[in-house]
């Protein structure tokens, strides 16, 4: 179990890389202290030419964000040993105070349970997972379910550690219902190799899994035995557990070098005009 009473169980005898558009941004700020003219509304009204050059330097600065934009790694850290999830991914608050999380717009079900290790003080029976703190669970139910209301595309991922056979599935509804994005099944992985040698616990093994989908998804049920599998560093929009950048395609690189050496020619020939 899970939690710290015998040895089965969870609970023993016993979760956004992104680059952002600074040095844009401070190019454009760079550009406005010394072109102040040419960017400002002045009484003959504002030039029509410097937009020309300014609103493909804005769109660029936004499609690069948006290219570098990364998956949603769920942190637990905020939360207590045995503390319900609830709203904490939401903004708001777990079943006990923890609190206030990220403004992720993620809501768990209320079995859904944070697990922190014994070995940092908790009641969990694990150890060794990814992100070094709690781990989300369940003690009833035959699932836990996940609701993300504005939805995610592109991929959902996880590390899980499991005594027994569970499923988790994608769903283009809340709380499990429309259609079925994707399936993934689960298999017994703990104790294994990975285990630290002498490992007192016995969820210390950890598999990363992941899926991509079509459409769009709102809920993603963690199906299994109760107390007998965790899972941890949930990636929302990825198929890699724990998040890896989003490399920008080479169509948006060159996008944004062709803009910027533009750009860069535009600043040359005002200022050579003026010298």
């Amino acid at each position: 179990m899970l939690i710290h009473q015998g040895r089965d169980g969870l609970v023993p005898d016993l979760e956004c890389n992104q680059v952002s558009g600074d040095a844009l941004a401070q190019a454009g700020a760079y550009f406005n202290r010394h072109s102040r003219s040419e960017l400002s509304f002045n009484r003959k009204g504002f030039h029509m030419k410097n937009l020309k050059v300014v609103l493909p330097l804005a769109l660029l600065a936004a499609s690069s964000a948006a290219a570098f934009a990364g998956p949603m790694v769920l942190n637990m850290s905020g939360l207590g040993d045995q503390e319900s999830i609830l709203n904490y991914f939401n903004g708001g608050f777990g079943g006990n105070g923890g609190g206030p999380g990220p403004a992720d717009g993620i809501v768990f079900s209320s079995n859904s349970l944070a697990i922190i290790s014994g070995s940092q003080g908790g009641t969990g029976n694990l150890d060794n997972n990814p992100s070094g703190g709690p781990v989300a669970f369940f003690l009833s139910g035959a699932a836990d379910t996940m609701n993300v209301a504005a939805g995610f595309t592109t991929g959902f991922s996880f590390f899980y550690s499991a005594t027994v056979a569970g499923s988790v599935t994608v769903w283009s509804g809340v709380n499990g219902t429309g259609t079925e994005l994707a399936d993934i099944a689960l298999n017994p992985n703990t104790p294994g190799a990975a285990c630290p040698s002498g490992d007192i616990f016995g969820y210390c093994e950890w598999d990363p899994v992941g899926v991509t989908f079509s459409g769009t998804a709102e809920s993603v049920n963690f199906g299994g035995s109760a107390d007998r599998i965790a899972f941890d560093e949930i990636t929302v929009g990825s198929q890699t557990a724990g998040g890896s950048p989003v490399v920008p395609e080479p169509s948006s690189l060159l996008l944004l070098g062709t803009g910027l050496i533009g750009f860069a020619g535009h600043l040359g020939r005002r200022f050579g005009r003026k010298a």
